[in-house]
């Protein structure tokens, strides 16, 4: 006659192999958690990088819409003198200015006059100072540049 399961010795034998592949060994469990520490701690520094990157971001994007601004201005001038100076604006940007002619020999006994208009936008950000440098060239009239002078 058949013996029940879980009696004798075969069922003793069953009910230990049984208890053993029920469940995670300690070492198991511990493994797993460090590998989940590991893999939380990893995501976290790329969040905190990531808003980083967003904060000079948007810094750049500020910084370069201003200077963009400022340089069409300049650009909208009809009679642009050679000069160079400095502008500190009301939100701590610092702005340096060159207007200068260029190839003056290859627009010699042309009407026109070929000006390179630069500037240079310095902000400090994160306690490091930053810069951004948009160049532009402009066409003048020479005779508009002479009724100046």
């Amino acid at each position: 006659m058949p013996c029940a399961p879980g009696s004798g010795r075969q069922g003793m034998r069953f009910l230990r192999d049984r208890g053993r592949r029920a469940g995670f060994t300690l070492l198991e469990v511990l493994v797993a958690l460090a590998v989940m520490a590991i893999a939380g701690t990893l995501i976290l520094q790329l969040f905190a990088a990531n808003l980083r990157s967003i904060s000079v971001s948007a810094d750049v994007t500020a910084a370069s819409a201003r200077a963009d601004a400022r340089l069409r201005e300049l650009l909208a001038d009809v009679r642009p003198a050679e000069r160079t100076w400095t502008e500190t604006t009301d939100d701590g940007y610092r702005m340096d200015v060159s207007m200068a002619e260029t190839l003056a020999e290859r627009t010699e006994g042309l009407p026109v006059r070929m000006m390179e208009v630069s500037l240079t936008i310095r902000w400090t950000a994160g306690g490091r100072e930053r810069s951004l440098e948009l160049k532009s060239m402009k066409l003048v009239d020479r005779m508009l540049q002479e009724d100046r002078v």
